[in-house]
């Protein structure tokens, strides 16, 4: 027996009409006509009353009508089924973390769980924030590490998955310095000549907390964009260029405020306060991500 049987029968059963039917599964008549026959011959007895239209299901077609939608539906969840089997007992963790985090805060982190205890093998996704949200909805990562603000809620928030707050940090706008050690471009009231921004394009996530948080008052002020990026890091490359300004997270950052390459660009209400949270999925996640997520929120930031 053929599953694909169960499928053209449930849209007969629903139709009640051949054609119909043979034309929503792509198939000609006879074709149709001939996949439903060798089901009734598999089973031994007659699933239709073809002598009325449109056709009508015999006893033995209302029974396997609900037997069939149960069988699929079972036959759909084996794969999900098997990979929660798998998950049980895998030993690798996989963790999805925007670019920005994983340059620079995600290696300290993991040096303070891994002394504290075991954390195993991680398999490591960098990538921009939407795509490491996808990827968690998706189910193909365990635990998804991103920078997070009250005021810009991501998919993962509205969706209401669990999260836990591992690390803090800061949007600052900076730019370059001149000879002086003065900010080249620096944010000023309007009528003043525009400043160059360096800016986040829409997949960033950082791009999208600036534009929450700060981009009503931007609007106001003499700007222009001149560039846009996904990446914290190839902003901040333009900027210690000299070509304008942006705002930068404080850890990627933060040899450079040291050093006085780069300088903040605006008074200090400007900057943005962000959470670095971790983020997982109710369901179980297996042993390696389980134990992980436990000593992550023994931890956490409180």
């Amino acid at each position: 027996m053929n599953l694909i049987w169960l499928d053209d029968f449930l849209v007969l059963a629903e139709t009640g009409n051949f054609s119909r039917a043979a034309d929503e599964r792509h198939l000609t008549q006879p074709a149709f006509s001939r996949r439903i026959r060798s089901l009734e011959e598999w089973l031994g007895t007659d699933l239709f009353d073809r002598s009325v239209q449109p056709a009508r299901l015999t006893e033995a077609g209302e029974w396997l009508r609900g037997a069939a939608q149960e069988l699929l539906a079972q036959v759909a969840r084996l794969p999900g089924e098997a990979r929660t089997v798998a998950e049980a007992h895998s030993s690798t963790l996989r963790l999805a973390s925007t670019h920005a985090l994983s340059f620079t805060f995600l290696p300290r982190w993991l040096r303070g769980l891994e002394a504290r205890a075991d954390v195993g093998r991680i398999q490591l996704d960098s990538d921009v924030l939407a795509r490491c949200e996808s990827l968690l909805q998706q189910g193909k990562v365990h635990l998804v590490l991103s920078h997070s603000h009250a005021e810009a809620r991501g998919a993962l928030d509205a969706a209401g998955y669990a999260s836990t707050q591992v690390g803090s940090d800061e949007l600052i706008p900076v730019a370059a310095t001149d000879a002086k050690g003065r900010a080249r471009h620096r944010l000023t009231d309007a009528g003043a000549k525009p400043v160059p921004l360096m800016d986040y394009s829409e997949a960033s996530g950082l791009g999208r907390i600036l534009r929450a948080v700060r981009g009503e008052a931007l609007a106001a002020l003499p700007t222009q964009v001149v560039f846009t990026a996904h990446l914290a890091s190839v902003l901040r490359t333009m900027v210690l260029d000299g070509r304008g300004l942006a705002w930068l997270p404080r850890t990627l950052i933060a040899e450079d405020l040291l050093s006085g390459t780069l300088v903040e660009a605006a008074a200090p209400e400007w900057r943005i306060p962000l959470e670095i949270r971790l983020y997982r999925d109710d369901i179980t996640l297996g042993r390696a991500a389980e134990s992980f997520w436990r000593e992550a929120c023994e931890g956490a930031v409180r």
